[in-house]
Formats: C-alpha cells, sequence, structure tokens
C-alpha cells in the first residue's frame, strides 16, 4: 500500500483544516518544503499536495511551492485545489506534478474531468471523491449530493478513470478513524479500481487495516503533524 502524505497549503505554509473548514485552521509549518524534505529522509516517495488557496481562487496560487518541492525532491507529487481547466492542469503538470487530483470538478463538470482522463491518460488524473454518509459532497463539503459514492465510482470507472481518492469528510482532521467498513464495501464492489483512502487516519493500527483491506493508498495528514502516526512506523509500509 502506498503511503501519501498530506501537505495543504494556504499563503504558502503547511496547514490543516478541521472537516474542510477554513475557521477551524491549525498551521504546522511555515516551510513546506522542509516538511516534504522530511518525509523524503524518512523513506517516503509519494507527496498528496493541496493548494487550498487555490481551491477558493478556483484557480492554482501555489504553484511556486509545488516548484519548489519538485526541483529540490524526488517525490511523486499529486497536486490538487484550484484545477478547473486544462490550461490550469497543464500549469500544475509544468510546474512539477507528476499526476493532479480532480476535486469537485469531477461532480460539477464530468464531461471536463473525462476530456482530461482522454488527454492526459487515467494515470496522471485522480478523481476525488469526497463523501459523508457514503454520498458524494459538493461545495466545499458544505452540501450533500444525491450520488451514492459506488454510483460515482462506478460511472468513472466508466470514464476510464483508475484512481480514486475517497475522503469520508465527516471524519478528515478529526483523528477517529477512516470509514474503514466503507473502502471495504467499495474493494468488494470495484475491484479494479485503486482506491486512496482519506480521512481520519489516525494510528499505525489505521494504517495496517487499510492495507489488510488491500487499499491501494492511504493519504496521512494530521496524524503525522500531531505525532499520533511517527514517520519511523510507516518504514515498514515504503
Amino acid at each position: 500500500m502506498e503511503i501519501i502524505p498530506a501537505i495543504d497549503l494556504i499563503n504558502g505554509q503547511c496547514v490543516r483544516l478541521t472537516e474542510g473548514d477554513f475557521a477551524q485552521q491549525t498551521t504546522y509549518d511555515n516551510d513546506p518544503l522542509a516538511v516534504a524534505q522530511r518525509f523524503e529522509q524518512h523513506g517516503v516517495r509519494r507527496l498528496h499536495l493541496v493548494d487550498l488557496d487555490g481551491a477558493r481562487a478556483k484557480r492554482p496560487v501555489n504553484l511556486p511551492v509545488l516548484e519548489r518541492i519538485a526541483h529540490h525532491t524526488k517525490l511523486t507529487i499529486d497536486f490538487g485545489g484550484g484545477l478547473q481547466s486544462e490550461e490550469a492542469v497543464r500549469q500544475a503538470f509544468g510546474a512539477g506534478a507528476a499526476q493532479i487530483t480532480a476535486g469537485s470538478i469531477a461532480v460539477r463538470k464530468p464531461e471536463t474531468v473525462t476530456n482530461w482522463l482522454r488527454t492526459f491518460g487515467a494515470e496522471k488524473i485522480i478523481v476525488g471523491a469526497d463523501f459523508r454518509n457514503n454520498y458524494i459532497s459538493i461545495n466545499a463539503w458544505a452540501e450533500q449530493s444525491e450520488r451514492t459514492l459506488a454510483e460515482f465510482i462506478g460511472e468513472y470507472l466508466g470514464f476510464g478513470a483508475t484512481t480514486f481518492v475517497c475522503t469520508d469528510v465527516s471524519k478528515d482532521g478529526k483523528l477517529q478513524g477512516p470509514a474503514l467498513e466503507s473502502y471495504q464495501a467499495l474493494r468488494t464492489q470495484f475491484p479494479a479500481a485503486q482506491l486512496v483512502a482519506s480521512g481520519g487516519v489516525t494510528t499505525i493500527a489505521d494504517v495496517e487495516a487499510l492495507a489488510e483491506a488491500g487499499l491501494y493508498g492511504a493519504i496521512i495528514g494530521k496524524a503525522i503533524y500531531e505525532g499520533t502516526i511517527q514517520l519511523e512506523d510507516l518504514r515498514r509500509f515504503l
């Protein structure tokens, strides 16, 4: 299973939100590059980099940070936040992203993301599936859609997508454990999909349970910053 630490960016700083709420923000480090290098020194190969300023502005804002991390590490970076156009996606790739994550746009404009899958290839476009109670969440997680998580993933597999970051927004940033049952059900229903768990991963036992369930990857954010998971303890997964 891929271990994928997360760096969320506001004003070029490394932050975490709780349940995606900008009012519940904790700043952990003002040097995202140093954080990324620390991950790399512990054997990490992947990085999930989220431009929260970009998500609000609906265009990439922190591309210089992406560029610095890509230039000064060998990490495979997937970048998300504010990617609303093919031009923005090309900018992210140009700045050093190996992959991008299509977030809310995957719900709002499936035709746009389907075009990206065709243009760039499924190995470069990760589909973000944000959910609460197994229904897809929209509008910065403030609203619930009518679509189930399973319907959404099934639809995108049909469009040619292969990799999905499935974020339980009710657990994100809360350090209360991941939505293991939801992921187990998805693994059973869609054995061909590469599913990345996100939200609530709190302990090494959580990581072990996700690996056992056959998840393709696990994104770990707050647990690393708060110290409930030590980077040294992740070595056996790397």
